[in-house]
């Protein structure tokens, strides 16, 4: 898509998440790889009431270039993108929420932090992946998680915050919302089923997944 058509979608993309609840007041960010740079959410802006042509811009260094000014967490998604590139699987987006149910994932302290939501559902294994680890917890805003960010990505599509919230990248801007829609209903499963014992996929039927949707 050009750039005019990346912004409307940007747009859409954060009205339907915050018409659905995974995001509330000016939490969350999505940004959107382009052609000579990068589009992003404002500063304090609210994801049901973003204005495609005052979306931040930004070029290929991470500068902001133009629209408003861009999230203060424009560090996040710097190291996410850097991270998957490193890795060999560049993406083309990145979505951060404050999403309900897998914001309270990220404040049990009990879960695995490589993989804190188990293998319940071949969607969740095929839009987020075998692993997703928790960061641990920095302020809102504190650069310093840069680094953590980045070598997290490196190993994974998507990520937990502690106590703060998912980060999941995507080839595209629709993949990377999909995978955070995902993320979310897979923890609310897990958060329902604590305390029993599901069954789980099997690492077979795991690797069978990830062999034939990666």
């Amino acid at each position: 898509m050009d750039e005019t058509a990346t912004r409307a979608q940007l747009a859409q993309f954060g009205h339907s998440l915050f018409a659905r609840g995974f995001s509330v007041g000016s939490a969350g960010n999505i940004s959107v790889r382009l052609a000579d740079g990068y589009l992003m959410t404002p500063t304090n802006s609210s994801l049901g009431r973003l204005d495609p042509a005052r979306l931040s811009k930004l070029d290929e260094d991470f500068r902001h270039i133009g629209g408003d000014p861009p999230s203060k967490e424009v560090f996040m998604h710097r190291a996410t993108y850097r991270g998957r590139a490193a890795a060999g699987a560049p993406v083309g987006a990145v979505v951060h929420l404050h999403s309900t149910m897998a914001t309270a994932v990220s404040c049990l302290p009990d879960v695995a932090p490589g993989n804190p939501i188990p293998p319940l559902t071949p969607y969740f294994v095929m839009r987020v992946g075998r692993s997703m680890p928790v960061v641990p917890y920095y302020r809102p805003g504190d650069a310093a998680m840069e680094p953590a960010i980045e070598a997290a990505a490196r190993g994974a599509r998507a990520m937990l915050l502690a106590n703060h919230g998912p980060v999941v990248s995507g080839k595209t801007l629709t993949d990377a919302v999909y995978a955070a829609e995902e993320l979310e209903e897979a923890a609310k499963l897990f958060l329902l089923l604590r305390g029993t014992t599901p069954r789980l996929l099997t690492a077979a039927q795991v690797e069978d997944l990830l062999a034939t949707f990666s």
